[in-house]
């Protein structure tokens, strides 16, 4: 390739096939998608014709229960498959038109469904009672009583089918932000260590973010973060947007904040959230040691966030293809059992994952499952980049607990909370830890994992952390009545990075753009289940790994569990109990000793 010559990212069909997720497991063609599509559509009407049967006896709470199930099974499946597709390319305009339509379909069946609440909130409790308490509602039961405790939250059915329609008006902002960083959004080109011209991506950034060039490094951060320059005002308003509609829906449905409300179906209380970020501003020393040990290794003045991902291990070139990082994953999985690992290696063989960046792809990963088919697995796989295959193990953890649940447990409950989904994930990058530590002799290579570890722990327990806390201040600045301005969100940035960096880092006055450029900020009171997911992952690795037997069967319960119960409860079953400080605590802990352990080993270098 000459110099002139510029490295784009392909497009879906410069790709082997073989590279790509197989979506005929959903559909085998998109006219059978359309005839699923109406036949859902016909389906509609069967919800008015339950409308005032509810309370009438077990049979017609059935009745409305087993048609609810079957309507949610077609539309899982006919949503699944059309966000994937659109996750393939959101450029495309009849994938963008197929997921629209679902959406507008999905509007209309919540207005026609939208009596069930009010109605079944409704029942007088003794006669409510009496109904869940028949046999033919056993199977039932768990998630009726999990619907009794919103009744202080539920509307009158005129204000219920309200809400109901304006549902897909009010989340536009999700779409408008995906539309833009995906697809208009423009980065330009840049030189790599080898003088290539390269695209800049969202999955190239990455990249360019742990060369040992620093100026590398540099010149891509600062010109990435021109184009979220260019259009900051317009991110921001629609940051904003999503704040409000957050507050409003609170307030409609008379919960007394936001984040009460977002705590509220996994039965949380706002006191673990505090808890959370008392920990880490408590143990923020760890970050500043870390820091100062990344300027001492790399030579610098002071560390700027283009510093913080490049690893501390010099001369080190870690290349790992795909194949070679499924099979390393698959190892680290050993202590789960042969039909763990057997049921995930048949996944990658049967192409559960689109492996590879390509032009309009979604950025980043993610697992998406519905009931009875593949849990699919989205990466934009780098080999240069040695936390790809942390995020395939973190990503198979997902799709592991999507597997486990669906076969244990029946629909209504196999949906798991993302407050258990993010222990299942980062329980995975533990192992893959832990197993090449034990494969490694030398120090080097010990020195990278460990470095990746600790910047793990930093980049989920204590960066997630600050995410969690911007979200918690811009809600109750909207709450208080203030005006989400392109410069408060700004402000309010800046304020918790420096909180949350220490005194050895320089934060550049584009940094505090980075706060409209997070994409779980447009789905708040997320990111802190990331945190402390980690922290029960660690906990319970611990376990596994130390004593297997009971620890082991322990948490392939937990795996199979689903929904059954609230998240705390399952947690505590699997031998992790999260409303106590022990396990945040001991993860930073964790955090401080491994940064002493990797001064050590660099110094011997």
């Amino acid at each position: 390739m000459s110099e002139t010559e510029v490295k784009s990212v392909p497009t879906r069909n410069e790709i082997d096939p073989n590279d790509t997720w197989d979506l005929t497991r959903l559909y085998e063609t998109d006219e059978a998608w359309e005839n699923d599509f109406k036949k859902l559509e016909q389906m509609i009407p069967g919800y008015p014709e339950r409308k005032g049967t509810l309370g009438e006896s077990a049979d017609s709470m059935l009745s409305f229960l087993t048609f609810d199930r079957e309507f949610d099974l077609l539309t899982e499946r006919l949503y699944h498959y059309a966000s994937l597709r659109t996750s393939e390319d959101g450029a495309n305009d009849e994938y963008l038109q197929r997921e629209g339509r679902m959406l507008n379909l999905l509007t209309k069946a919540a207005e026609a469904a939208s009596f069930f609440q009010p109605e079944l909130q409704a029942i007088p409790e003794d006669r409510y009672e009496a109904i869940i308490s028949e046999p033919v509602l056993n199977e039932w039961k768990v998630m009726l009583l999990k619907i009794r405790r919103y009744q202080p939250h539920v509307l009158s059915t005129p204000e219920e089918r309200l809400l109901a329609m304006g549902s897909s008006a009010l989340h536009g902002y999700g779409e408008t932000f995906g539309q833009l960083t995906n697809v208009d959004m423009k980065f330009g080109t840049l030189k790599d260590e080898k003088g290539q011209t390269v695209e800049l991506s969202h999955g190239a950034f990455s990249s360019f973010l742990v060369k040992r060039d620093r100026d590398l490094r540099k010149n891509a951060f600062f010109q990435y973060y021109q184009e979220f320059d260019e259009h900051k005002f317009t991110v921001a308003a629609t940051l904003a947007h999503s704040v409000k509609v957050d507050v409003f829906s609170a307030k409609a449905r008379h919960y007394p904040s936001a984040r009460a409300k977002a705590l509220f179906a996994d039965n949380v209380p706002e006191s673990l959230y505090d808890n959370l970020l008392s920990a880490v501003r408590e143990n923020i020393d760890g970050v500043t040691e870390y820091y100062e040990l990344r300027k001492d290794f790399l030579g610098l003045d002071a560390v700027h966030a283009y510093d913080t991902y490049v690893p501390l291990v010099p001369d080190l070139d870690v290349r790992t293809t795909f194949d070679q990082a499924c099979a390393q994953v698959l190892d680290s999985l050993a202590p789960l059992g042969q039909d763990y690992v057997d049921a995930l290696r048949k996944g990658f063989q049967d192409r559960w994952v689109d492996r590879y960046e390509t032009k309009g792809k979604r950025s980043g990963a993610f697992s998406s499952s519905s009931y009875g088919n593949p849990p699919y697995i989205l990466m934009n796989y780098k080999e240069d980049v040695f936390s790809d295959m942390y995020t395939l193990a973190h990503e198979a953890g997902h799709s592991m607990h999507s597997w486990y649940s669906q076969s244990k447990q029946p629909y209504q409950y196999y949906q798991y909370p993302i407050f258990l989904a993010e222990v299942a994930s980062t329980f995975n990058e533990e192992l893959l830890t832990q197993f090449l530590l034990d494969q490694t002799d030398d120090p080097k290579m010990r020195a990278y994992i460990i470095n990746r570890q600790i910047d793990d722990i930093r980049g989920t327990v204590i960066r997630q952390s600050m995410f969690a806390e911007f979200e918690h201040v811009v809600h109750r600045l909207e709450e208080e009545g203030a005006a989400l301005t392109l410069d408060v969100f700004r402000q309010e940035y800046r304020k918790l990075l420096e909180a949350y960096h220490g005194s050895f880092f320089v934060i550049d006055e584009v940094l505090d753009l980075e706060c409209l450029r997070i994409p779980h900020f447009y789905s708040a009171f997320y990111v802190y289940k990331y945190a402390t997911g980690l922290s029960a992952a660690v906990a319970l690795s611990q376990k596994v790994l130390a004593e297997g037997g009971n620890a082991t069967e322990r948490y392939r319960g937990f795996l199979s569990s689903g929904g059954s119960q609230f998240p705390l409860e399952t947690l505590m079953a699997a031998g992790v109990d999260m409303t106590q400080p022990e396990p945040v605590a001991e993860t930073l802990t964790l955090f401080k000793t491994r940064v002493k352990e990797l001064r050590d080993l660099l110094e011997k270098f």
